[in-house]
């Protein structure tokens, strides 16, 4: 039908004429009321989006001279953020004469990817960055999501602990010191 048949059609039952598919041939349109249409529309969109998940770069940095105790630490907070569903980007820094030997934070990277595969995929290997070395992670699919944070099950769990150890002492449940 021609535009201006479907335009008057349109202004006799008070509603618009929308055009849904320009690309078409003839371009398709739909005699509708277009504010009802575009305000059901952005909320479809909005309820998308609040259902999407929002994946955040968390960064865990390093220097060349890391101690052991200090590489477990940050090891287990990249391993906290994967698990949280996260990208971490581990980060080597080197100042002065550190940047001579940089196969020293090659092997750091390396051997926070290898320690960290069950959780990880290495998504840009080790690459130099001026004075940094950056590699990023990436979160498995299948890796296990993050534990719950300890709020009310941990202080359930603390009471029979402690009316058990009570009993082992001798005393009775109900019995404090």
């Amino acid at each position: 039908m021609p535009p201006a048949q479907a335009l008057t059609i349109a202004e006799e039952k008070g509603l618009d004429l929308v055009e849904i598919a320009s690309t078409a041939t003839p371009p398709v349109c739909r005699i509708m009321n277009s504010g009802k249409f575009f305000y059901q529309q952005a909320k479809r969109e909005s309820e998308a989006r609040k259902h999407q998940k929002h994946i955040q770069v968390k960064e865990v940095k390093f220097r060349p001279k890391i101690d052991e105790h200090d590489f477990q630490f940050k090891r287990r907070n990249a391993e906290r953020f994967l698990l949280g569903g996260n990208k971490v980007k581990s980060t080597v820094i080197f100042r002065g004469r550190e940047m001579v030997h940089n196969e020293i934070g090659r092997g750091i990277l390396t051997r926070l990817a290898s320690e960290l595969n069950e959780v990880a995929l290495i998504e840009v290997p080790p690459r130099q960055e001026g004075m940094t070395m950056v590699q990023i992670l990436a979160p498995k699919k299948e890796a296990a999501p993050a534990r719950p944070k300890a709020g009310g099950k941990a202080k359930k769990e603390a009471r029979p602990r402690a009316a058990a150890a009570a009993v082992a002492r001798g005393g009775s449940e109900g019995e404090e010191e």
